[in-house]
């Protein structure tokens, strides 16, 4: 006698397998001719008890899963058990799909059971069933299922119905949301929580970890680890008197979404919701959204968008509000007789997330390379010669990017071509004065007749000027010169290579701005104030641009070591960034393609500026009166040979967004 199992080489299937092994009889599985190699990986895995997993060629959309008359004959009155795993378990699955692989599949594994005169029939099902029952389901309740409008809830309740008409033995299993091993965190894919885990990353990236914040505690989740599932599924299957039962494998702890993502979120070391917002204050927004009328579409296409970015598929937003409560009944008892319990979510969430973080996090290094963005696109560097744009012309040189650099020195210019050359890339190199308007026209002009469209543009091009306001009171073109290379520039460029990109549906435009936009340095106004301009022009370009595949970057990069920055001699003596640095910064951008890039301090001190000012202007004045003028900007002799002991402190501590 043995065992046949649909479903035997996915998530809860392969743990399955593991613990049938123990058993020492012959376990069939249901594998489909193009997935033999697959099954031989899987089979490998199992050592001494290999022999056990015997392949059985077929596929759940075939009548008596396509086995042949002979297999059946063959297997017929040798099957003790017969799992049926098999399903399509997505809930952003269109319906057809879902009534193929769920509806008829578990109707085709049926008749295949019958067929063999198998013992009993164990049909994995879903929470799903009970579609949006408002209250508790218990393992007695099948018929009493509301709100299957969903196509994956009707999908598994219909097939549930299907095994309950069967003449043949049968038990059904009810898991709640799988999430991965609670020992090791493993999962296979993003589904039902991780959708969200995207979320509280970029929470963790933008906000401080003690920043109290306010949210919908959310309607109820019931999360089970794989492990629980495939040992429980294991342990009531083989104990006797139980068919004509379901049962439940869930969590008998009722949480609600707010106070689970919580725990992810003390994992990920980011802000938790410690205030909730009534329900009836959300019931009221939703209200008001359709009172709005005309609005609703505008609004809900802005919704996707925002869903997009997360990686938040829409259907799963209806899980929020999930108003079913699981009673794990008959189900936990005979589990924990044998000692088989739900493990605590406190106990484990920290391993599913250092898992998603690790392996399956889409942005995660190792996820899309530098190579996916940028590989055989034309990139269009300004200031290319050295510091930041030399350093990142290296870097994408190495992954394959077809490089166009552009400076104003013709020596360093062909001293950076050259070298990258040597690398092995393929790069042009133009001379020319951006903040000449006739000479920056004609280059546009001519690189665009040359090299075609421009896929990548980096506004890298620029300089600087610390000094103090009191000492520009003469000063007036300090202003001027930043303006015309930093922001005129940069635009009149941004506009010669947009009417092509747009015209192509893609492009990415990154901006290189500085995090004392975002920190209100001291000494840096004449700076500042021209790379403010450049962000504003940015992001009203990102918002015009968005629905023509344009994609805008700003990346506030602190304080770079380059021989912009030389001339302050007391920089010397401070953290700062190196060019290799900034240049890995500019990468991921180019992999991400984020609305805004910083650095952690950048971020804290746009907070700073969102939530307290007055405290933000505090901290740069400090600044402004520790750090010295340089002597370049008109400061007393010998003022930057030392630097006293609480202004290094002070520098270690902001890292690049001083004075």
């Amino acid at each position: 006698m043995g065992y046949f199992i649909t479903g035997g080489t996915g998530f809860i299937g392969r743990r399955l397998l593991g613990r049938l092994a123990l058993r020492g009889e012959p376990i069939y599985l249901l594998v489909r001719p193009a997935s033999l190699a697959r099954f031989e990986r899987l089979r490998t895995g199992f050592g001494q008890a290999a022999h056990l997993l015997v392949p059985i060629a077929g596929d759940l959309d075939t009548e008596r899963l396509g086995i042949a008359p002979g297999e059946q004959a063959r297997l017929r009155g040798r099957i003790r058990h017969f799992f049926h795993l098999g399903a399509l378990y997505d809930l952003a699955a269109p319906a057809a799909p879902l009534e193929q692989a769920n509806v008829l599949g578990t109707r085709n594994a049926l008749e295949l059971a019958q067929a063999l005169e198998a013992g009993c029939f164990h049909h994995m099902s879903s929470i799903a069933v009970a579609g949006r029952y408002p209250g508790v389901f218990t393992e007695e309740m099948f018929e009493e299922a509301e709100g299957l409008e969903h196509p994956y809830f009707r999908s598994k309740h219909e097939a549930e119905a299907l095994v309950r008409a069967s003449r043949m033995p049968w038990r059904i299993y009810r898991p709640g949301m799988v999430v991965g091993d609670s020992e090791s965190g493993v999962m296979d894919k993003i589904d039902g929580p991780y959708y969200l885990f995207k979320l509280i990353q970029r929470l963790r990236d933008a906000l401080p970890r003690w920043l109290p914040l306010i949210g919908p505690r959310g309607g109820h989740i019931n999360l089970v680890p794989v492990d629980f599932v495939a040992a429980g599924l294991d342990h009531l299957a083989h104990l006797a008197g139980e068919d004509g039962r379901c049962f439940h494998l869930t969590d008998p702890r009722d949480r609600h979404v707010m106070e689970a993502l919580n725990l992810f979120a003390e994992a990920a070391h980011a802000p938790t919701v410690s205030s909730w917002i009534e329900p009836a204050l959300l019931e009221a927004l939703t209200a008001s959204a359709h009172v709005l009328g005309a609005a609703q579409q505008p609004l809900a296409r802005m919704a996707r968008e925002a869903l997009a970015e997360l990686k938040i598929p829409v259907s799963a937003i209806g899980l929020l509000e999930y108003p079913t409560v699981f009673d794990p009944g008959r189900a936990a008892e005979l589990l924990a007789r044998a000692g088989i319990r739900v493990p605590a979510l406190e106990d484990y969430a920290w391993r599913l997330w250092d898992y998603w973080e690790r392996q399956l996090d889409p942005d995660r290094p190792g996820g899309r390379h530098l190579g996916d963005a940028v590989r055989g696109a034309t990139v269009l560097i300004t200031g290319g010669s050295s510091g930041i744009g030399r350093a990142t012309a290296q870097k994408l040189a190495a992954a394959g990017a077809k490089l166009i650099i552009v400076a104003r020195d013709p020596v360093k210019l062909e001293d950076a071509a050259t070298q990258l050359r040597a690398q092995g890339a393929e790069v042009a190199a133009y001379a020319c004065d951006l903040t000449d308007a006739e000479a920056a026209t004609a280059l546009i002009a001519r690189l665009l007749g040359e090299h075609g469209p421009i896929d990548v543009l980096i506004n890298n091009a620029g300089r600087s000027i610390r000094r103090a306001v009191e000492n520009t009171y003469d000063r007036f073109h300090d202003y001027e010169r930043l303006m015309r290379i930093n922001y005129f520039a940069a635009v009149r460029v941004t506009l010669g290579v947009l009417p092509a990109m747009a015209a192509r549906g893609s492009g990415h435009v990154i901006s290189i701005s500085s995090i004392g936009v975002l920190s209100n340095a001291a000494r840096f106004a004449a700076y500042n104030a021209s790379k403010a301009a450049l962000e504003a022009f940015t992001r009203c370009a990102a918002a015009e641009y968005r629905d023509r595949g344009v994609r805008f970057t700003v990346i506030n990069m602190p304080l770079v070591r380059t021989g912009m920055v030389a001339p302050t001699r007391v920089y010397q003596r401070v953290p700062l960034l190196e060019p290799q640095q900034a240049a890995d910064i500019v990468c991921a951008a180019l992999v991400h393609r984020p609305v805004r890039l910083a650095t952690p301090r950048g971020r804290l001190a746009q907070l700073i500026e969102a939530l307290a000012p007055e405290f933000g202007r505090a901290v740069m004045s400090e600044s402004y009166r520790l750090f010295p003028e340089s002597e370049a900007a008109g400061g007393p002799p010998g003022a930057e040979t030392s630097l006293a002991p609480e202004a290094a402190a002070f520098a270690a501590l902001l890292h690049g967004s001083y004075s």
